[in-house]
């Protein structure tokens, strides 16, 4: 289970990306109760998660920028943009001066990088790693992001209750700086570079882009899974983080605390798929992994939506974790492995389906207010689960046939 660690750079990002994970969670808890109170609007809750992901089409280009300047450089750039807008919220909470306006401005700032770094991260374990730890080097990353729904969501709503907005921001802003200094001793500090005397001359960032986007079209087991990634993001993830807020106060009529709890539920849940595939990842077949848990995730999401007592609920959330661990982690390996030379891009390209959130939240605003949350889940789950059969039929050679590429083990 541990045999990633044997690696000098995975024993700095590993802890480096934990402290990213635990900080984007405390955020995330923090100013999305923070404007749903302020606003008391729903819509303006999905608008504060929305804008989470608006550089989600700029993925690609910071794909491209891994690929040229090394991915360690470019996670250390990124995670200085987190950490200046953190210490800005901090201060401007200090002064007083602080407002949902002035909060949905600066997280559409951080949502212009922040939807790049899960694929940065995996593209820096892919460039470090030998490929047959790959599936057990991503189940130990993945733990980052699990751990610290769970710690991060806790921590966030405690702090926020007890100490109020800006000490947990604080706590916030020291976690990216964390970040940075470990960032910067992980990877290969040579990822990316060419000697200036024998450099040839490199084709533009956007042909770059183009080769990598034709390379994806025209591998049919990576096209079905960025669809497959785009139906996730449009309709599962919704449901199991932006919208759990109005889980807790609507339906649940409780506070965040309640939250804190169902989002570690949640993260519970896929802290132990991604426990057991760290030590079993080496036996499984990705693609296969990839489509049976994907439907399993979508059912427990729907049986959470019609929960109505987080004594029943929080079980559910954790079911659904599960699923969702034993289906992405086995995916991202399947993408890694396709190409050294595209690696960058891919993940990149894999970052675009992220953008699914974006119509997800914002169609789901309107339904919760007209349908109800039970009614408004239940519609996204059926269409999830009809489009994942769609796509498995469709792809059936390149993702359930155990000879396939996507299948290698």
């Amino acid at each position: 289970m541990l045999a990633p660690f044997h690696v000098r750079s995975f024993r700095f990002q590993w802890p480096a990306d934990l402290a990213t994970s635990w900080a984007f969670e405390m955020e995330t808890l923090i100013l999305g109760w923070y404007v749903l109170v302020e606003t008391r609007s729903v819509f303006m809750l999905t608008v504060f998660a929305s804008l989470l992901y608006v550089g989600t089409l700029l993925a690609p280009m910071f794909g491209v920028m891994g690929d040229r300047i090394g991915q360690r450089n470019l996670l250390c750039a990124m995670r200085t943009v987190y950490a200046a807008c953190a210490i800005a919220l901090m201060t401007f909470s200090f002064m007083g001066v602080i407002t949902p306006v002035l909060v949905l401005a600066i997280t559409a700032i951080v949502g212009l990088v922040r939807p790049s770094d899960i694929g940065m991260r995996a593209a820096l374990v892919g460039e470090t790693m030998p490929g047959e730890r790959l599936v057990g080097a991503m189940s130990i990353q993945r733990t980052t992001q699990d751990s610290a729904r769970i710690a991060g969501a806790l921590t966030g709503a405690g702090l926020f209750a007890t100490l109020g907005m800006g000490p947990a921001y604080a706590v916030v802003a020291a976690f990216y700086v964390t970040s940075i200094l470990l960032t910067w001793r992980a990877g290969d500090t040579r990822a990316g570079t060419v000697p200036a005397t024998d450099a040839p001359a490199r084709p533009s960032p956007w042909r770059d882009l183009k080769e990598g986007l034709a390379y994806v079209w025209n591998t049919p087991h990576l096209r079905a899974a960025m669809l497959l990634a785009f139906l996730l993001n449009l309709t599962a993830f919704p449901l199991f983080t932006g919208l759990l807020p109005v889980v807790a106060k609507e339906v649940y009529l409780s506070d965040q605390t309640t939250l804190g709890y169902m989002v570690a539920g949640a993260a519970f849940g896929a802290l132990l798929g991604s426990v057991v595939l760290s030590r079993f990842g080496h036996a499984v077949r990705p693609a296969r992994m990839m489509i049976v848990f994907s439907m399993a995730w979508f059912a427990m999401l729907l049986v959470f939506a019609h929960m109505p007592h987080p004594a029943a609920g929080i079980p559910a959330l954790m079911l659904a974790g599960l699923a969702q661990s034993l289906g992405l982690v086995p995916a991202t390996a399947m993408l890694l492995r396709a190409s050294d030379q595209f690696r960058g891009r891919i993940m990149g390209i894999r970052m675009l389906a992220i953008y699914g959130n974006l119509p997800g939240l914002l169609i789901s605003g309107p339904l919760i207010a007209g349908f109800g949350y039970p009614v408004t889940a239940s519609l996204y789950c059926a269409i999830g689960i009809v489009f994942t059969l769609i796509i498995a039929v469709r792809w059936r050679k390149q993702l359930w046939h155990l000879d396939s590429p996507a299948n290698k083990r």
